[in-house]
């Protein structure tokens, strides 16, 4: 028996299949596209999600600022605010103690009231205001003696049952129109002082110097 002779039973061994044929080149980089280029996209995608929905919440977690509050100007007749009438404004003058002794200058409280029910402008200013000081028959003092002529305008909006409240210092100087100086000094006494704004006048208010 030879030995090389192939035991009985053993048929010879099956061809193998051949291998697929490789696909061609550019169908290669498609699938690498779609394995790699995919979630590339997806993850570039998501960063320009997230920085857009950043850019809109920044300005809801900025803090809020106040703006300052705008100034109203004053309105003026053109506006439609009239001048107020001499009927409707209430003015009094009151001094701040009955008797100011030596040494103290007097100090009044100015009001003006605009008694009527709707709004209007009335100059206040010290050109137009004049708050005058007697005893008797002499006139001793004028806050408009020493004003210069172009000094401020003090225009008030006033509504109405609306009032405006000022101090005033009187120091204790006789005065005259013009300005003039080397006037005798008030001595101590009983004076009066009333106040004259828009073509109204205040009652009289007494006090006295000691």
């Amino acid at each position: 028996m030879n030995d090389r002779t192939p035991p009985a039973g053993r048929g010879p061994r099956p061809a193998r299949p051949a291998p697929p044929p490789r696909p061609p080149v550019h169908v290669f980089w498609i699938r690498r596209f779609v394995v790699l280029g995919l979630p590339l996209l997806l993850i570039i995608a998501l960063v320009v999600w997230w920085s857009g929905r950043g850019a809109d919440a920044a300005p809801q977690d900025a803090p809020t600022v106040a703006a300052a509050p705008t100034p109203t100007p004053t309105p003026t007749a053109e506006a439609g605010v009239p001048d107020c009438a001499p009927t409707q404004l209430a003015l009094a003058v009151t001094p701040t103690a009955e008797t100011f002794p030596a040494g103290v200058e007097p100090t009044f409280e100015v009001t003006v009231t605009n008694s009527g029910p709707e709004p209007c402008l009335v100059d206040a200013g010290d050109a137009q205001r004049e708050v005058v000081i007697t005893s008797g028959q002499d006139r001793v003092w004028s806050s408009v003696d020493c004003v210069p002529a172009d000094a401020d305008a003090r225009t008030l909006l006033l509504a109405g049952e609306q009032a405006d409240a000022t101090q005033l210092v009187w120091p204790r100087v006789r005065s005259a129109p013009g300005c003039a100086g080397d006037l005798p000094t008030p001595g101590a006494g009983t004076y009066s002082v009333t106040v004259t704004v828009g073509g109204a006048a205040s009652p009289p208010a007494v006090f006295g110097l000691g």
